[in-house]
């Protein structure tokens, strides 16, 4: 199970390394190509300062327009020396839509803004003839593909996540189906094995009756071994209903758990311990249950709360509520307790706090409330020596 969890993590790392190592690469590409807009803009500002000198031809002119303004995919507006957009405006802009049905005035606004947001993207490019005479001033962005490219790693870190979620939860599933093919294979054949020595007991048991008639001590023998035939019987009928659905019938839930009361009672005495089995809420309450399957985790229960009571007295009681469309029910014990850290644990097939034993009861149980009767079963509380109560919530 640890295994399992730390094969989990490991996915989990590795995955977040693969998009942290995709975030560096794609920003690293992102740096490259705005370093290669700036060197563009860069030789388009030296341009316009070879051109404002004395020694431009036409030829320099018509190479600049042609060649390097051309080349420009990203937002660009050339301002004066007093940082106003130059007349006319579709003039001094390139890559930055304008709409014409404004007014000029509106227009020069909106220029105005657009001019601020570059400004927030990349520090504005000075035109200066001989270094000294401010010419113009250049407000560049950043092209369609950057911007692309700086949402790929969020996109990819996205579908990353997604492909996580995915797959644990498909992992999550399979696991589940698995365990519960296990759970049924398991019961189906523990039914079908004690089937065939349950009917050969009831056999020998008749003949038992027979020899005991008119023996006191031996018929009373013979009852008690009757019982415990019975019980068996219903085990194996509990067992043969894993994997099926059970029907479920509003049952008073009081009159249930007094009958495994008093048959853990019986139980008990014969341990030489004194734990007192009480329902300490008057009243009877209802609940849509399996009655068989319902006799079983309460049965688990008060098995698990006897394991966990170290000294010859105790008590188990028994806490009902009623609200609304729910039955709630509380199994308390003044046992050892469970230690916080193993909190999650107790559910888990496997763990068990006992030297013997193969940690099965309260999974099983889990399952036939959650699953079985679709309840809620939960450690509502304990702590070391402060005993510990369980919670099941059922449909009324």
């Amino acid at each position: 199970m640890k295994g399992t969890a730390n094969f989990k993590i490991l996915l989990l790392v590795i995955a977040i390394a693969i998009v942290v190592g995709m975030l560096f690469y794609s920003q690293n590409m992102i740096n490259r190509l705005l370093a290669k807009e700036r060197e563009v803009v860069d030789l388009y500002a030296r341009s316009l300062e070879y051109l404002a000198s004395e020694q431009s031809s036409a030829g320099d002119i018509s190479f600049v327009f042609d060649e390097i303004v051309r080349a420009i995919d990203f937002p660009m507006v050339l301002t004066d020396a007093q940082n106003n957009p130059i007349q006319p405006l579709r003039a001094s802009a390139r890559n930055v839509s304008i709409d014409t049905s404004l007014s000029h005035e509106d227009q020069t606004a909106l220029l105005r803004d657009i001019i601020r947001s570059l400004d927030e993207q990349n520090a504005p490019l000075r035109v200066a003839l001989q270094d000294t005479i401010v010419l113009n001033y250049l407000h560049y962005g950043e092209s369609d593909l950057i911007r692309r490219l700086r949402l790929m790693p969020y996109i990819q870190f996205a579908l990353a996540g997604l492909f996580i979620v995915v797959a644990y939860v498909g992992f999550s599933y399979i696991k589940r189906n698995e365990q519960s093919n296990i759970w049924v294979g398991m019961s189906k054949e523990t039914a079908h094995q004690l089937g065939t020595p349950l009917s050969s007991m009831m056999g020998w048991l008749e003949l038992a009756r027979e020899h005991a008639a008119g023996n006191p001590q031996l018929s009373e023998t013979v009852v008690e071994m009757g019982n415990d035939i019975e019980r068996l019987n219903k085990v194996a009928a509990r067992f043969s209903k894993i994997g099926s659905r059970p029907d479920l019938k509003q049952e008073n839930v009081r009159e249930v758990i007094q009958g495994v009361i008093d048959y853990m009672s019986r139980r008990i005495s014969r341990t030489r311990k004194v734990i007192d089995l009480a329902i300490v809420t008057p009243g009877d309450f209802y609940a849509q249950i399996n009655r068989e399957l319902f006799e079983w985790v309460i049965e688990n229960l008060m098995k698990n709360a006897l394991d966990a009571m170290e000294t010859p007295t105790g008590r188990i009681s028994f806490r009902l509520e009623q609200a609304g469309k729910t039955t709630t029910i509380d199994v308390s014990d003044t046992g050892k307790g469970i230690d916080p850290k193993f909190h999650k644990d107790v559910f888990r097939p496997g763990y068990s706090t006992k030297k013997r034993g193969w940690g099965l009861g309260l999974s099983l149980s889990k399952r036939i409330i959650e699953d079985y009767h679709r309840g809620k079963l939960f450690l509502k509380q304990s702590a070391v020596g402060a005993g510990t109560t369980f919670r099941i919530r059922l449909r009324l």
